[in-house]
């Protein structure tokens, strides 16, 4: 029996009634993406949530692993990201849609600005790039073609203006988030105002690995330390997505469901929190 034919991971609800699997497989570019890993991934160990980029240049290869699955698109989950040159209302909008022709697919069920701070050349302020940008997405929303709508990598400044400038609150802001870098207060704030919080980079780039603390609680569990990460990250309610292109990291990944951590030793995870980015640090955007 096939690992997929006993899984059903777990969703968390966004705030318009859809519901997120809180478990993803992420995709990336620099050989991030393995067409074979991706049919594996959904078709053996139960994969029903993708999370991909325009960034990563994998879209039309992504989308023929997706067909060559067999799995129902009702049953899948796919998240696709914007690229901050392509912000502004128009060309934010043919991005989407021309994202959605290379993957052969009819909407996202979600869809996010990658970045705060824009890489057009205007005359405009990131704050109002930002606005002009999501009223693009606000109208992608309302036809249809994304489920849901969301941001990556924004700090609580960028949302609050968000808010303010817009009608529709996101429903998921995605950020690097593993033990040593944790955004409690951004945490906080995304769950007061009902925004998802979604983690990538759980493993830190393989640094969390090599740890102590995660080797030692990875023994006592019986487990692997990605494992323990994933399962922390998961077990804090953070819609988790960790990224391989290996079949046995991918099925090793997933099997995070059938044990808990004892709150003491998500107290230790919880306390290796450096501070430190692996990918970028968005902190300093206007």
């Amino acid at each position: 029996m096939t690992l997929a034919a006993h899984l059903r991971f777990p969703k968390v609800p966004l705030s318009n009634g859809l519901q997120i699997p809180i478990l993803g497989l992420g995709t990336s570019h620099d050989g991030g993406f393995s067409h074979d890993a991706i049919v594996y991934a959904l078709t053996e160990c139960g994969v029903c949530h993708i999370d991909t980029a325009k960034r990563y240049g994998c879209e039309e290869k992504l989308g023929k692993a997706i067909i060559e699955s067999g799995i129902p698109r009702s049953d899948l989950w796919v998240t696709n990201k914007l690229w901050p040159g392509d912000y502004g209302y128009k060309a934010a909008k043919k991005a989407c849609l021309d994202s959605c022709s290379q993957m052969r697919l009819h909407h996202f069920d979600l869809y996010l600005m990658h970045w705060p701070e824009s890489l057009q050349s205007c005359n405009c302020s990131n704050r109002e790039m930002r606005a002009e940008t999501w009223r693009a997405l606000e109208e992608l929303y309302q036809e249809g073609v994304c489920r849901a709508i969301g941001v990556s990598n924004f700090q609580v400044q960028h949302l609050e203006e968000l808010k303010e400038d817009c009608s529709v609150v996101p429903h998921v802001n995605q950020v690097e988030y593993h033990p040593f870098q944790q955004s409690n207060q951004l945490m906080g704030y995304c769950r007061r105002e009902g925004i998802v919080f979604e983690g990538y980079s759980p493993l830190a780039k393989g640094q969390v690995l090599r740890n102590p603390t995660v080797l030692q609680i990875a023994e006592k569990y019986g487990h692997t330390p990605a494992q323990i990460c994933i399962r922390w990250s998961i077990q804090n309610g953070v819609v988790t997505i960790p990224k391989s292109t290996k079949k046995k990291r991918i099925r090793e990944n997933c099997q995070v469901f059938g044990f808990q951590l004892e709150e003491s030793d998500m107290a230790t995870l919880g306390s290796l929190h450096d501070g430190r980015h692996v990918t970028w640090d968005s902190t300093h955007v206007e």
